[in-house]
């Protein structure tokens, strides 16, 4: 009997954007996303924010990006690949506990600023508790990451071909493989050239389907978790999901099965 691991309610594609710095356009970004039933992952500098009128304030926070994720972008936004480690570290964890003050949750999520990183900041932002770092080097393969904390984005949202790539990864039909679209920017380059209309017909055009996940940087991190941690019997008959939250299946090409958190579940019952 074949077992495929799918999406949530038995997608096989998934849409995220994930868009740096917590600039005041941040405000309209979300409005379109919202229009559109689009989420998107911000990453904000808690260190800078506080003293910047461009930025969206504090208070503002919480309300603005609900729905929505907040991970960090470090406090301050160095090239952090150039700085100690001791600052990377301080960086990224003042960075975590002024977002967690503001938001009420967990923060665990980065994108690099600069695009700076390397092997050995990897591994310190994973054991200081970031489940996934987002790079700047656009790959087009609609793959989930190999290497979370090294997560390639499809694509900006200047690149010429987004409409081509959002138009393949639309029309893309074979389910045997779990596809996923990550778009990244910065919404204050909207302003800069004078260009909403291209994220406003982007995010009309790719959202409201319900062939798409639509969701979260960390909803795809930990739903993957999740599916990784499922326990199957040696017949494949039966699986186990020790994580809180559900996983989806596509059993024998005909049917999904919802397995929820803690539960057993008979794959052979119609």
């Amino acid at each position: 009997m074949k077992v495929y691991i799918c999406f949530p309610e038995g997608k096989a594609k998934a849409l995220t954007m994930s868009y740096d710095d917590g600039k005041l356009a941040d405000r309209r970004l979300v409005e379109i996303f919202n229009e559109n039933g689009i989420k998107g992952t911000f990453n904000i500098n808690y260190g800078i924010m506080q003293h910047d009128e461009g930025r969206i304030p504090p208070s503002e926070v919480a309300e603005l990006y609900k729905g929505h994720e907040v991970a960090t972008h470090t406090l301050t936004h160095p090239t952090i690949e150039r700085c100690p480690m001791v600052q990377v570290a301080r960086e990224i964890l003042e960075d975590r506990k002024g977002l967690e003050s503001l938001t009420g949750g967990l923060v665990r999520g980065h994108a690099y600023p600069n695009g700076s990183y390397n092997e050995e900041i990897k591994q310190l932002f994973a054991q200081l508790g970031i489940a996934y770092a987002r790079t700047v080097n656009a790959v087009a393969d609609y793959a989930l990451p190999t290497d979370p904390l090294e997560w390639n984005p499809t694509c900006h949202h200047n690149d010429p071909e987004l409409m081509q790539k959002a138009e393949y990864f639309a029309n893309f039909q074979k389910k045997q493989y779990l596809k996923l679209m990550y778009v990244w920017g910065h919404s204050y380059e909207f302003d800069l050239r004078d260009n909403w209309n291209v994220i406003e017909e982007f995010c009309a055009y790719i959202g409201g389907r319900e062939d798409i996940w639509y969701a979260t940087n960390i909803e795809i991190i930990d739903y993957m978790d999740a599916a990784k941690r499922l326990k199957f019997s040696a017949d494949n008959e039966t699986v186990y999901n020790p994580s809180a939250q559900s996983v989806w299946l596509q059993v024998a090409d005909k049917r999904y099965v919802e397995v929820k958190g803690g539960t057993y579940v008979d794959l052979t019952l119609e």
